[in-house]
This record gives C-alpha cells, sequence and structure tokens, in this order.
C-alpha cells in the first residue's frame, strides 16, 4: 500500500500495490502493521455498505461527537463516488477546510478519515457501492452532522446534487465553537 497525505492532519489516500498474474491482481485493502506505524487507527469495529441508486445523491456531512468519535476507511467497490473529509478538530491547522477524492472500483483508492472529521460523499455513478472500516461503534446519541451545502465550508460538488435524506437536509447551520 501506498499512502499519500490528503492534505488535512491526518487523513490519507491510501492506493493499492496490486501484484498482478494471469490470473489477475491480488491486494492489500488493510495492513494492521503498516497503518499504526503512520499513527492511524489500525483496530476498526464495524464495516458497513451502501448502496446509492443514482449519479448525484449526496450523503453527509457526518460524523460522532467526543467521546464516540471514530476513523473511517472508505472504499467504492462498485461505480464512483466523489469522497470528502471535512476537519472539524479546533485546533487543527485545517480546521475548516474540506478535500475531495475520486474512490471509484476501477481506481481502487481508499481514503482515510481520522477521528473529528466529518465524512460526506456524492455517488458519481448509478448503482454506487461504498464500503467502511469504522473504528468505533455506532452510537445514535453522538450522531451529528451538517448541511452538505452549507456555506460555512462551501463544498464544491462535481453534479448536481439529485438526491439527499431528509436528515442530512435539516442538519443545523455550522457555527465556529472558536467563537
Amino acid at each position: 500500500m501506498q499512502f499519500q497525505p490528503l492534505g488535512l492532519p491526518g487523513a490519507w489516500i491510501v492506493e493499492l500495490e496490486p501484484v498482478e498474474d494471469e490470473r489477475g491482481s491480488f491486494a492489500r485493502n488493510f495492513c494492521a502493521r503498516e497503518f499504526a506505524a503512520r499513527g492511524l487507527v489500525a483496530g476498526y469495529v464495524q464495516h458497513s455498505r451502501s448502496f446509492n441508486r443514482i449519479a448525484g445523491c449526496v450523503r453527509g456531512m457526518h460524523l460522532q461527537k467526543p467521546p464516540h468519535g471514530e476513523a473511517k476507511l472508505v472504499s467504492c467497490i462498485a461505480g464512483a463516488i466523489f469522497d470528502v473529509c471535512l476537519d472539524l478538530r479546533p485546533a487543527s491547522p485545517s480546521y475548516l477546510q474540506w478535500r475531495g477524492v475520486e474512490l471509484s472500483a476501477a481506481n481502487r483508492r481508499q481514503l482515510y478519515i481520522p477521528e473529528g472529521c466529518a465524512h460526506g460523499f456524492q455517488s458519481l455513478t448509478d448503482a454506487a457501492e461504498v464500503q467502511y472500516l469504522i473504528s468505533a461503534e455506532h452510537e445514535p446519541s453522538a450522531a451529528a452532522g451538517y448541511r452538505p451545502e452549507d456555506p460555512a465550508f462551501a463544498i464544491t460538488w462535481p453534479l448536481p446534487i439529485t438526491m439527499m435524506s431528509a436528515k442530512d437536509r435539516t442538519w443545523p447551520d455550522f457555527v465556529d465553537s472558536r467563537s
């Protein structure tokens, strides 16, 4: 695996290094030793999936509040998505900045999202399927989020938004906790 900094402290693009032969290829998606060597979460308690019917569908921006924060390792196993990491850690030098990267079944990239960052994505194709390794048990009382179109973040989604859940549409506006 190759780790490329995303431009937000602790967030990484993880590139697979497939070994190929006449049968096809084989690659590691995750190695606890390699993740731990970089100070990244090396243990995951949940493995989840989402299926997104139509291109333009947006999910996010989601996170869990402390002490139930979670790191995520996200990959797209069918179709393609534009995956976004939003830094909501007040002490971070990249506080309120976001970065997006295309994840697809074809490019096999993964995105590592550290605890304290919100996550969301837009499906770039119909029938996009996303896989998540998650470091903490889901705690409904700690669930938090912000509208994907919140002007405080000015996330540039690559496609017009075609679908979003009612919950994602009605998250509160962001208020800077440092003020």
